[in-house]
């Protein structure tokens, strides 16, 4: 089964509702950038700042319209607050394997087990319903807690790519990349990523 550009694809449990991104979301989440610009540091073309976020939130509503990246906007029903924003990119439906991505959070929302929830259901998504079978990820080589929270939910880290992109200053960095595939999905990561989920769940 190929990921359907034109489905309203509702991702949700009792904790976390991801669904497609729409234009009148970027009066939601434009606080983040001016009042947290730092979630950005280690990206090149973040939305650090109000004008840098209306560029890569516009960018997120286009690529959409072109089929060529599939945004979510995330919302924490425990707080009852929209959190932040996630993708699927790089989607070859011929190869079946994606990439997700172009993720973050309010400081808020960090560390309270947020992620752990959407990573489950966007597996899920891709592995079980979708019939994919490599999801990839990547990170600023210097991004310890992203690349941390990567291990964490059961990716393999493949290597580095050297001097592959740029930090939010223009500097140039290395790209640690990572990666889930649907062997290791069925055999130990869904139920270790599920078991996570749960006990942040009891918290």
């Amino acid at each position: 089964m190929n990921l359907d550009f034109t489905k309203n694809y509702i991702l949700e449990n009792d904790y976390v509702l991801l669904r497609p991104l729409e234009l009148s979301d970027k009066e939601m989440l434009i606080k983040y950038a001016i009042n947290e610009p730092e979630i950005w540091k280690f990206n090149f073309n973040g939305g650090n700042g109000k004008d840098n976020f209306e560029n890569y939130f516009d960018t997120a509503i286009k690529n959409f319209a072109d089929k060529k990246e599939y945004p979510f906007i995330v919302f924490d029903k425990r707080m009852n607050e929209y959190a932040g924003m996630t993708r699927f990119y790089a989607i070859s439906n011929e190869f079946n394997r994606l990439d997700i991505g172009y993720t973050w959070y309010g400081k808020k929302f960090q560390g309270t087990g947020l992620n752990k929830h959407c990573k489950y259901l966007l597996l899920e998504l891709a592995f079980d319903k979708l019939q994919f079978i490599r999801i990839g990820f990547g990170a600023n080589s210097k991004n310890e807690r992203s690349i941390n929270a990567m291990k964490s939910i059961g990716c393999k880290v493949e290597g580095v790519l050297r001097n592959f992109s740029k930090d939010a200053e223009g500097k140039i960095i290395d790209t640690t990349i990572l990666s889930i595939v649907k062997s290791e999905w069925i055999e130990n990561v869904k139920n270790d990523l599920k078991k996570q989920t749960e006990k942040f769940a009891n918290h």
